[in-house]
């Protein structure tokens, strides 16, 4: 599960450091901007989308013919997108519009929500296959422009044989983005550390806030943004794309989202690719609680490495092991006595120190940022900060704002949405309390927040149960690093065996959160096999030794 926000997914191997880096920044200025929840004021969430039938024309864009969908049913009317983050542009092949579904499909001629979709055309007609449908993960991260940040990455080969094709999830940015009022812009700042001490009553308090307020603000309604629903969606956008098979490349979050379709609507499912897995029978408080801790302590080393590597300037430990005790040391400071950041509202603690660390483990490129930023935070906490690490701090706390339009608090609310609305999570509040202590010492990495109490644990009944898995035809590739800390080697494995024989597992001995164009020829050939041809590897497990050592 990768739940940083804004993340910017693939990118062409050039790009990785930048990606990196500000991938990082946004979770950390985020987490600046609402660390606690001192009260449940808030503003009115954004109203959902009109339910009234329309073109699904985008608000300003210029129109194009619409194709017409399996039923005869009028398709989506391309136009032009949103205007994209500052400082990002537009590939002007990409089009956007939007496509009515239901709210409920349990009423499908019940109120409608929009979900804008975007498409960019494959670049060789004759040779074209289909569509591409991608999802970037989370859970709750908009995916309007992953189709014009994945091109790059891709072979002339792929290009040409598919039409890739984008979208917000129901209720994320652009697709009747929901609010609960949170006075918080992050999803990080909704991860329940524990006290100092390793007390919980303040998470306590916290979470049963956070899930009074989306109860007050939006009722029954949120039931309905679920994964299932999601799901269904995408079935609504092949349908609308007038195709009936429709091909998919979900990441992280996007792997249970490609599992739930697959088992859902098997017989329109084609070429499938599921990269950085989630356990899908460990939706989600397992997923969580089991996974989290594991993957932070099977990656982390790779980053002791790169600061030991730096040992002469950052003076940080000469081994792996001595990095891991300073950096344990500092986090417990921190937690303790948080420091000053100059300029920032609120102070750096042990909870933005691992959040920021977790954010700069997803890639291998921002390993030594990492490092560089540890330095910078045990000299912020002794008091004696440099010129230096002013400007790694401000490089990993830039500002990287949301979509114009979608409310400050719209991916937190909707990560609460996803994960306490797909499966119930325990109601034992009393039982947290001995999880997070037995997590803390398991794990102390991440010192007992994964095992720790959610909003979920008072959020309302799921509207439905979780999706039960099928075994299906042989048409999914699992890609999965072997060091990654937000959807562990264990996820993979749970993917593989979730699937039966429908599947060839592509494992990769590298860290990091991104399998494809991140080092590996020998995973890039196969995903681009499978893409071209329709082949899976011969064995249903293939191990790649081949990547660059981290």
């Amino acid at each position: 599960m990768h739940s940083s926000p804004r993340s910017t997914a693939h990118r062409p191997r050039g790009h990785a450091r930048a990606a990196g880096r500000r991938l990082a920044a946004t979770l950390a200025v985020t987490v600046l901007a609402g660390h606690a929840l001192t009260g449940c004021e808030g503003g009115d969430p954004a109203p959902a989308r009109s339910s009234s039938p329309a073109s699904g024309r985008e608000a300003g864009g210029t129109s194009e013919a619409a194709a017409p969908n399996e039923g005869g049913n009028r398709g989506i009317v391309w136009g032009a997108c949103p205007a994209p983050a500052s400082g990002q542009t537009r590939n002007p092949d990409l089009r956007c519009g939007t496509l009515e579904v239901p709210l409920d499909y349990q009423q499908p001629h019940g109120a409608q929500i929009k979900v804008a979709v975007s498409r960019l055309p494959a670049t060789g007609r004759a040779q074209r296959h289909g569509v591409l449908l991608l999802n970037p993960g989370g859970p709750a991260l908009g995916g309007l422009s992953m189709p014009e940040t994945m091109a790059p990455t891709l072979p002339a080969s792929v290009r040409d044989r598919y039409d890739l094709v984008g979208f917000d999830p129901r209720g994320v940015d652009h697709s009747a983005p929901q609010s609960c009022g949170l006075p918080t812009s992050s999803v990080a700042a909704i991860f329940p550390y524990p006290a100092a001490d390793g007390s919980i009553g303040k998470n306590i308090a916290l979470a049963k806030a956070y899930a009074q307020k989306c109860t007050a603000t939006l009722g029954k309604k949120l039931r309905h943004f679920t994964t299932a629903n999601t799901a269904r969606d995408m079935d609504r956008i092949r349908e609308a794309l007038g195709e009936k098979k429709v091909s998919y490349w979900g990441q992280s979050y996007g792997t249970y989202l490609g599992a739930v379709y697959r088992s859902l609507f098997q017989d329109h499912t084609d070429r499938m690719i599921l990269e950085g897995n989630v356990d899908p029978t460990k939706v989600w408080a397992r997923e969580v609680a089991e996974g989290w801790g594991q993957g932070m302590a099977e990656r982390f080393p790779d980053a002791a490495r790169a600061a030991a590597a730096q040992h002469g300037t950052l003076k940080l430990g000469a081994t792996p092991e001595e990095v891991s005790e300073t950096y344990l040391a500092l986090a417990d400071r921190l937690d303790r006595t948080p420091a000053t950041i100059p300029g920032a509202g609120v102070p750096l603690d042990g909870a933005l120190l691992r959040n920021v660390t977790y954010a700069l483990l997803l890639h291998n490129e921002t390993l030594p940022v990492a490092a560089q930023f540890w330095r910078a935070a045990a000299d912020l906490a002794a008091g004696r900060p440099s010129e230096a690490d002013a400007a790694v701090l401000q490089q990993v706390l830039s500002e990287q704002p949301a979509p114009e339009g979608v409310p400050a608090d719209n991916q937190a609310t909707m990560f609460m949405a996803l994960t306490c609305g797909d499966a119930r999570w325990p109601q034992d509040v009393d039982g947290y309390a001995e999880r997070t202590a037995a997590d803390r010492k398991k794990w102390p990495l991440t010192a007992g927040m994964p095992a720790n109490i959610w909003a979920c644990a008072f959020w309302e009944k799921p509207a439905e149960k979780p999706v039960a898995m099928t075994t299906g035809p042989r048409n999914t590739l699992i890609l999965q690093n072997r060091r990654d800390n937000a959807t562990p080697w264990a996820g993979g494995l749970g993917m593989h065996k979730a699937l039966g024989t429908g599947f060839a597992f592509v494992g990769v001995d590298n860290g990091g959160h991104y399998v494809y164009n991140a080092g590996s020829a020998c995973a890039d050939r196969a995903t681009v096999t499978f893409l071209t041809t329709g082949s899976l590897p011969r064995r249903d497990i293939t191990s790649c030794t081949d990547a660059e050592a981290r």
